[in-house]
């Protein structure tokens, strides 16, 4: 059981379960070894998998926070039998590439989405590409998202983009309080794209760029990719998998 690593949160609640859980595999037999617990929330999940982004083991998330839309719920009395038939999902992030307004560029991988913020008082000014393709000329409004399938339910569902199955191989790309045009819904387009997003006018309307929780601030020119390089392996209780969790998220919308 030494293999197995426990990583937690720094608050009560996650060094409780944590030290339940030393107690529960000290006396139990489990098959998988290759196995990293994560204990705290979906942000601590996202922190987590990407300081372990070279790693080839499962991660099973533990929910310690609010939603945990990303972990599983802990059972004390069901741990050991959990674990052991837990299914195992794989995911890609996005690459972020950002160039600021002093030709500076930064590189970060988001698993959820990438948000382009207005970083002022005044809307932003934006025009979106994909491939060699246009997909709007000039975008007036708080700003944008690129989510993937995992992340469709998190931010994107806020602003109303769509809900992605998570073998959908698409990426959404959703408008923040659009201006104008006011009804542009935003545009679906395959995993395998790679998005430009330019800030039509960086010094009267900066913008900053956010890699799920991580800020660039006065970005010029975004890109956008999904790194298939780069796969995270995700384990999920039998009756509670990450696509169960997003076909109910896509039933509630369609009965609302």
């Amino acid at each position: 059981m030494n293999k197995i690593q426990i990583i937690f949160d720094k608050n009560k609640r996650s060094i409780k379960i944590k030290n339940s859980i030393k107690k529960i595999i000290e006396k139990a037999k489990l098959n998988k070894l290759n196995i990293v617990v994560v204990i705290g929330g979906d942000g601590f999940m996202l922190q987590t998998l990407k300081k372990n982004r070279d790693t080839k083991k499962l991660f099973y998330g533990i929910n310690s926070g609010n939603y945990g839309f990303l972990m599983n719920k802990f059972s004390s009395k069901n741990f050991i039998k959990n674990i052991s038939k837990a299914k195992t999902i794989s995911i890609s992030p996005l690459e972020m590439t950002v160039r600021n307004n002093k030709n500076q560029t930064k590189k970060y991988l988001a698993i959820n989405e990438v948000s382009i913020l207005r970083q002022s008082r005044q809307a932003a000014s934006l025009s979106i590409n994909y491939d060699s393709k246009q997909i709007i000329k000039r975008l007036v409004s708080d700003g944008v998202l690129v989510s993937t399938p995992a992340g469709s339910t998190a931010y994107n569902l806020s602003v109303h983009g769509p809900i992605l199955s998570l073998n959908s191989k698409k990426l959404s790309i959703s408008p923040i309080s659009p201006f104008r045009p006011r009804r542009w819904k935003g545009k679906i387009v395959s995993d395998k794209s790679k998005i430009i997003i330019k800030n039509l006018n960086p010094s009267k309307r900066p913008i900053s760029a956010v890699a799920d929780n991580i800020e660039v601030r006065n970005a010029k020119n975004i890109f956008v990719k999904t790194n298939q390089k780069i796969r995270f392996n995700l384990m999920y209780d039998k009756n509670r998998s990450l696509q169960k969790k997003i076909k109910i998220e896509q039933l509630r919308r369609e009965t609302s």
